[in-house]
């Protein structure tokens, strides 16, 4: 089945790469044996499979995250959300593992699974409007002796040294994404580009070692979307881990070491991103067109 080019973005990135003029197939098999031997990836899925009704939205995927930034793609309809919910827990497969370090985390719930280091963003943001910047990363922080009403009463000065650790911790996040000038602003009053920046600021207040990010740059302004990418290099440098999923193909050229390209549920290939919008399959899935 053939799938439409969403926007016409994605069709001039695919014309300047030189993708459609005599593209090549690069074979999926040479990349599996190149890994032979390889250390254990830090995020690995075997053979995951979702089906609503008749629809199998996800099948048979094999994945593994690959250097800093690993990027996936496909056409609208491609599963990829679908997969992203699987890894993160907010979905349950209908077969197949999610790996962590090796670790088997498939049957864990979504606050286990960040107990684990993995931890999610999603296409919309779902920021708390009416409070603080600060206050909803203070939200985020896991574990707090004041969540229950014994400990908030009971253990005074601990909920005291754990706010005051909370606030340093907020801090440090949110300079990282550069939002602390902003910390008592209503969440509310942000930019949509600004709002992506809390939600990863967010997940970065639960020391997580990858992140799933879902859509970064839909919906952003051209400047905030630059400062997304130079924010998620950043991080990528001092060690932080991403998948990213997003429609945007400059962005994903710019983020990503490796993508990998999904259609009608399955993983077409991978490969850099020069690589993969040469082959005859990722063109035929995007564009309707057969080289």
């Amino acid at each position: 089945m053939s799938l439409s080019l969403e926007t016409s973005e994605e069709r001039i990135a695919f014309e300047q790469a030189g993708a459609l003029p005599a593209a090549k197939r690069f074979e999926d098999d040479a990349v599996d044996r190149a890994d032979a031997g390889a250390e254990v990836p830090l995020l690995q899925t075997l053979g995951l499979q979702k089906s609503y009704g008749g629809l199998e939205a996800v099948a048979n995927v094999d994945l593994r995250s690959r250097g800093r930034i690993t990027g996936l793609i496909g056409p609208n309809g491609a599963g990829k959300t679908t997969l992203l919910n699987i890894i993160s827990g907010v979905e349950r497969a209908g077969s197949g593992r999610v790996l962590v370090n090796g670790r088997d985390i498939s049957g864990l719930p979504i606050h286990a699974r960040a107990a684990h280091g993995l931890v999610r963003t999603f296409q919309v943001s779902r920021e708390l409007g009416r409070l603080t910047v600060l206050e909803n990363l203070l939200l985020a922080r896991p574990r707090q002796t004041g969540e229950k009403l014994f400990g908030l009463f009971a253990r005074g000065a601990r909920v005291r040294a754990e706010e005051k650790a909370g606030i340093e911790a907020a801090r440090a996040a949110l300079l990282r994404v550069n939002l602390w000038r902003l910390a008592d602003a209503p969440a509310a009053t942000l930019s949509g580009g600004q709002k992506k920046l809390l939600e990863l600021s967010r997940a970065l207040m639960l020391d997580p070692l990858l992140i799933l990010l879902d859509e970064p740059a839909a919906g952003v302004a051209p400047a905030m979307k630059n400062i997304l990418v130079s924010t998620v290099r950043d991080l990528a440098a001092e060690g932080m881990s991403f998948l990213v999923v997003d429609h945007d193909l400059d962005v994903m050229a710019t983020l990503c070491e490796h993508l990998y390209v999904m259609a009608a549920g399955r993983i077409l290939t991978q490969g850099s991103f020069k690589q993969v919008i040469r082959d005859v399959r990722v063109i035929e899935a995007y564009l309707g067109l057969k080289p």
